[in-house]
């Protein structure tokens, strides 16, 4: 049930945010301490400012209500992805080929489920990762979870 409201929220507040030159990158619909929360991850190039979540909160929180689609009390929170932003659609292995990322598999492959290397992007539907000096492949339909993993450095 959980999973066919978060699916129907993403389907209605997608091209909204789309409209306004702002990337949906994922959202979340769960319940947590203090009760239900939504929580959405927007970017854009050169990043997303503090009023750009405003607005996108306001639109969505509009469209929310009118549809009618949530039938309890739940906080609706707008934010960057952050730093270690997740990687949901194909596009995104495209786009930040040659970084780092951590990656987390539903079923293991050669006895492991987690992987941190660099993106060498898509190649036939197959997520291309290089790990220590080896290349992996993933179906999309086999990654659990996918994040960026900046390296910083404190110079």
């Amino acid at each position: 049930m959980e999973k066919e409201i978060k699916e129907k929220i993403k389907e209605i507040i997608e091209i909204p945010i789309l409209k306004k030159n702002i990337e949906l990158v994922d959202l979340e619909w769960r319940r947590e301490r203090g009760g239900w929360v939504l929580r959405i991850f927007i970017d854009k190039p050169g990043g997303v400012t503090i009023a750009d979540c405003a607005k996108i909160s306001g639109i969505v929180g509009e469209i929310l209500d009118k549809e009618n689609i949530i039938h309890r009390s739940y906080i609706l929170e707008v934010s960057s992805p952050g730093i270690e932003r997740p990687l949901v659609k194909k596009e995104d292995y495209e786009r930040f080929r040659g970084e780092k990322a951590r990656i987390t598999l539903k079923t293991p492959i050669s006895g492991r489920r987690n992987f941190t290397g660099i993106i060498l992007g898509i190649k036939e539907d197959l997520v291309q990762i290089e790990v220590e000096g080896r290349i992996w492949e993933f179906s999309l339909d086999n990654i659990k979870k996918a994040n960026l993993q900046p390296e910083i450095s404190f110079k």
